[in-house]
């Protein structure tokens, strides 16, 4: 055995390739972080994690993550696996919706008072975190975003409301980045013509209007994209538009593809309010906002898609599956693929040690709704659930959602962690460990575990130990892999019949027999299918996302368990 292990290393150094540790290879959204106990509404015993409005940044081949009232911010080298820092010196409430820059990796400025009054920080030692503040103070910004551009001069923009636009204004940033020049007024929110533009649920409020908010300025190829985000981060259509123009300060057109972000079906819903960051092997990243919105409504978590810019200097980023694994960052010749493992445990057989009420039953942590949750009577080492796949699959990857429950936990609080187990078995009678974290000191409330090695299994049994939140409650009990059924077909009779109403389109299709959901894809044109919304056990989608000046191609594919089908020819709509 030695003799092989060691003639496989020596194979993989001869050849160039190394083999990724596991952890490194996959990720799946929403992202795996310790994320911080919210300190801004325990007058109303409200307790819950929060990570939104992330600022991604690569300083001096490293990265480094920003998030609204975070106590501190992340670090990574290959942006797949995050390290929290506290900072010697930091905003005492933490940021919020902080802005960060990169300047030609000898500093690193942030911004980002959650007062709307602030200094530029910086520092050349973000690990250490020693800020130092410009003794300048930028009043009246929400939502900052500071650019500094390759010829060395500083511009903030701004701007989170339903009234106001996007504005920006040069600073002086060999003057303590003092306002230079007048402030320009870039774009503002035009729900008339842009149906995802607008406010509430699945863009249905009809009364009021929708925010616009979060600026983050992205140059390629000597273009500037401006990404914003509307409607509201409590939806499940938040998502990033984005404006281009020839300078920072415009004119800005809008781009005929947008959303460029957008993430309205699925387990956890949202891709508004972020950045874009060029990672490894030169291949775009775009982080945001992802909804949960259980406690109260900015209760929410992060995410991270593949993006790009294509042959006509379209931005894009792809949501497809977006919260099914996918290849990780550090992947170089995969990364952003969709690694093809499928949901094995959507709404299957399952059973569990207690339950707190009906309304909390264990069939909770399985239908693909990070809002409902499996509540146990107790936070001990009884407690279990288990899935029934009801044939035997290959396992691949699980992902585990704790859901904060009455967790009376604020700020960062040391010493938080996960403990629990994971068996599988063929038959229910043998069952092997696949996962063991009995004695874990890690922080995991979206925890996510590619295995070493795929295990063959119809039963997947979940046992706790302790969960740092008093009650344990799941909202996401995950399997992921391949069954060994048929692939549905392609949906039969697909239709769409835009309304008269132009940013309104109702799509319909034959339900497929085996199928657990549908796949639809659209853009403006059959090889630009950038926007996607993942729907299960229905056979139709009232879309309001499109524009009223575009003409659209649309198509639908069927999945589950198995795999997916071939989509539908591409159907033009003008």
């Amino acid at each position: 055995m030695k003799t092989y292990y060691f003639f496989l290393f020596s194979l993989l150094m001869a050849t160039g390739v190394m083999a990724q540790p596991t952890q490194n290879r996959t990720y799946c959204n929403p992202l795996n972080l310790d994320y911080t106990y919210m300190i801004y509404n325990a007058d109303q015993g409200l307790s819950y994690r929060s990570g939104a409005d992330p600022a991604v940044v690569k300083f001096r081949g490293e990265y480094y993550m920003f998030v609204t009232r975070s106590l501190g911010y992340w670090h990574s080298v290959d942006m797949t696996n995050w390290n929290f820092i506290v900072p010697e010196k930091w905003y005492f409430q933490g940021s919020n919706a902080p802005a960060a820059h990169n300047y030609k990796d000898s500093v690193l400025y942030v911004t980002g008072d959650p007062s709307g009054s602030m200094s530029v920080l910086y520092t050349d030692n973000p690990k250490k975190g020693d800020w130092k503040a410009c003794p300048f103070i930028l009043n009246d910004l929400q939502d900052p975003d500071l650019f500094i551009d390759d010829d060395g001069r500083a511009y903030m923009f701004w701007g989170s409301s339903n009234t106001y636009p996007i504005r920006g204004r040069e600073l002086d940033r060999k003057n303590n980045f003092k306002p230079i020049g007048p402030t320009t007024e870039l774009f503002k929110l035009d729900g008339d013509k842009h149906g995802w533009e607008r406010f509430g649920e699945n863009h249905s409020d009809t009364k009021l209007k929708g925010y616009m908010e979060g600026a983050w300025l992205t140059k390629h190829n000597g273009k500037y994209y401006m990404q914003y985000a509307a409607p509201g981060t409590e939806f499940n259509v938040y998502g990033d538009g984005v404006y281009v123009a020839d300078k920072p300060l415009g004119p800005y057109t809008y781009a005929p593809n947008n959303p460029v972000s957008y993430k309205p079906g699925g387990f956890i819903n949202g891709a508004g309010h972020g950045s874009t960051v060029l990672g490894p092997g030169n291949k775009y990243w775009h982080y945001a906002s992802m909804a949960v919105s259980v406690n109260v409504n900015w209760e929410r978590r992060l995410c991270a898609f593949p993006a790009g810019f294509d042959a006509d200097g379209l931005m894009y980023t792809n949501t497809n599956y977006g919260d099914y694994p996918h290849y990780a960052p550090a992947m170089p010749s995969r990364n952003g693929e969709f690694t093809g493992w499928m949901l094995l445990s959507y709404k299957k057989p399952v059973t569990a040690s207690t339950s707190k009420d009906a309304d909390h039953a264990p069939e909770k942590a399985l239908d693909e709704n990070v809002k409902t949750f499996w509540l146990a009577s107790a936070n001990d080492d009884k407690q279990w659930l288990q899935v029934d796949m009801q044939n035997v699959a290959t396992v691949n990857a699980l992902q585990i959602n704790y859901s904060d429950h009455k967790a009376d936990l604020y700020g960062r609080v040391p010493g938080l962690r996960h403990r629990y187990w994971v068996e599988s078995s063929t038959d229910g009678k043998n069952w092997n460990t696949i996962i063991d974290k009995k004695e874990s000191f890690t922080d995991n409330p979206n925890d996510y575990v590619e295995l070493e090695a795929p295990v063959k299994a119809r039963y997947v049994r979940y046992h706790n130990v302790k969960v740092p939140t008093g009650s344990l409650a799941i909202s996401g009990f995950r399997v992921f892999g391949k069954g060994t059924g048929k692939v549905p077909g392609t949906p039969a009779s697909f239709k769409v019949a835009r309304k008269a109403d132009r940013r309104d389109a109702l799509l319909t299709w034959n339900a497929v027999k085996g199928a657990q959901g549908y796949n639809i894809k659209w853009g403006i044109a059959p090889n630009r299918l950038y926007d996607s919304w993942l729907v299960y056990g229905v056979d139709q989608l009232d879309l309001k996302s499109l524009g009223t000046d575009q003409m659209y191609y649309f198509t639908v594919e069927a999945f589950n368990e198995n795999g997916i089908s071939k989509p539908t020819s591409a159907q033009r709509v003008n």
